[in-house]
């Protein structure tokens, strides 16, 4: 029995099923994309998970284009998986972004053997193209689902997934390399959850909240009440002759878009950094085997995850006691999660293969506490622009995972002896200052308020203006030309 209260809905209802599959898409995507960063590892050092399977000596250089080449792919289609939910909606989209993901997923065992990491890497940028399809779909899709006061608790909850995913992607691989299954159990694994995902979301998963069979009438009429409520006739009206038009100019133009989009490529850039080479400095400098790397790889993500929740509850408490506005709520957090972690990337680097725990207990610290960028600027794209949030989220992530692609490269060209701690603190130095500088232009521009451009008629007032002003000025240029006739006569 579905609880009710007068304003807010039903308690629980299908905004939360939506929101649950959102979750899921983005953890069993994750584990098929971050997967890497292990199975690299047992790929090219047998003998520290199952020797009965073939091992690869492949070099740094060769790993590193692996690992970045998923995001070679990824940054080719996020503009157009925008486009594509516009045109077909969420529903069809992410379907056809997960199943062509699932199902490459399945061919490095068979591919690698005769194709060599140049296989691998072509394997990771098809992948990338129907992955990059998935973020833009996501948000907007929380943008058609989430109720105005709710956007904040529900899209936070559906990026819960980026942690858990790279959880599991970092733990579970490493437990399936160790296993009967060896390495190639990974990739198995990971396209089976993709392909059971498909299934439930085609059976449970609704574009809007009408187009839902499952939705009861209350919730219906609560989700389309709230969402932009002071324009909903309008926007209802203009919606109904089509698309809303996108002006483009008026978003390039957008200083609070763009603040947005460097503080994503900043954040992107230190977490990636974790997040690909973690595995590879644990085995490298802290010389920890396959198995144990495997579970304290994992450590920080279950620690991100946990602290997403904290985060949660404690932006809730804040917002719901007026104690906090959304702004001042999101560049706090955002503060933490971008300060703390600059400080601890130093600590890290500084540690070598004597000081195991204390840099797992940094990385757990970095990793978790960066969690709150969820809340911070994650979904910034809803605060600035409900009608066009999965357009910006196509722009702002194609952007931050152009950084991916760079951080692997530099590392292969800074780290030239994988043991060396020296040159592995200056990529964690240069990781820690990027984060810094990008909450300090957070702070001073970012903004969390809908802009004008949001406005489905914003295009059509634009133009009448022109028009106004256009025929404003060929008055006054008429009046100057009659007094001038006049002063001659």
């Amino acid at each position: 029995m579905t609880a009710e209260t007068a304003n807010t809905g039903p308690a629980i209802g299908q905004r939360h099923v939506q929101t649950f599959l959102l979750f899921l898409s983005i953890v069993v995507n994750y584990m098929a994309k971050f997967n890497a960063g292990v199975a690299i590892v047992a790929m090219t050092n047998a003998e520290s998970t199952n020797p009965d399977f073939p091992e690869y000596d492949w070099s740094g250089a060769q790993r590193s284009y692996i690992l970045s080449s998923f995001f070679w792919g990824y940054i080719m289609t996020q503009f157009l998986g925008g486009w594509l939910c516009r045109r077909f909606g969420a529903r069809m989209t992410m379907f056809v972004s997960t199943i062509g993901s699932a199902l490459l997923a399945l061919l490095p065992p068979w591919c690698v053997s005769w194709g060599g990491w140049q296989a691998y890497c072509a394997i990771r940028v098809a992948m990338g193209l129907f992955q990059g399809f998935l973020f833009p779909c996501i948000h907007a899709h929380l943008a058609n689902w989430c109720p105005v006061g709710e956007r904040n608790r529900l899209g936070a909850l559906a990026n819960t997934g980026l942690d858990c995913g790279t959880l599991l992607a970092m733990f579970a691989s490493g437990q399936i390399a160790a296993s009967s299954m060896g390495w190639p159990g990974i990739f198995y694994i990971s396209s089976a959850v993709g392909v059971l995902w498909c299934v439930i979301w085609l059976i449970f998963g609704a574009n809007t909240p009408r187009e839902s069979k499952y939705i009861s009438e209350e919730e219906l009429n609560y989700i389309e009440t709230s969402i932009n409520s002071s324009r909903a006739k309008e926007a209802e009206e203009l919606k109904a002759k089509g698309p809303i038009p996108v002006p483009w100019a008026a978003i390039w133009s957008s200083v609070p878009f763009w603040t947005l989009m460097v503080t994503r490529c900043c954040q992107s850039w230190g977490y990636s950094t974790l997040q690909t080479e973690m595995p590879s400095y644990m085995n490298d400098v802290l010389l920890m085997d396959m198995k144990n790397n495997a579970i304290f790889s994992a450590l920080p993500y279950l620690t991100s995850w946990v602290m997403a929740f904290v985060y949660l509850i404690i932006a809730d408490i804040l917002l719901t006691g007026g104690t906090m506005t959304i702004t001042g709520i999101r560049k706090t957090f955002n503060s933490i999660s971008f300060f703390v972690p600059a400080f601890t990337l130093i600590g890290i680097g500084f540690l070598d293969s004597d000081q195991k725990t204390l840099a797992v207990v940094l990385m757990c610290a970095n990793v978790g506490i960066n969690a709150g960028n969820t809340i911070g600027s994650t979904i910034n794209t809803i605060d600035l622009s409900p009608n066009h949030a999965g357009i910006l989220m196509g722009i702002v992530n194609t952007a931050a995972n152009v950084v991916p692609i760079l951080t692997p490269l530099l590392v292969g060209i800074i780290v030239t002896n994988d043991h060396n701690r020296g040159e592995w603190q200056l990529v964690f130095i240069i990781s820690a200052v990027i984060f810094f500088v990008g909450n300090i232009i957070y702070l001073f521009f970012g903004q969390m308020v809908n802009q004008p451009w949001d406005a489905p008629d914003f295009l059509d007032k634009q133009l009448s203006s022109n028009l106004q002003e256009q025929g404003n000025a060929k008055a006054l240029e008429a009046q100057q030309s009659e007094r001038s006739e006049e002063i001659a006569s």
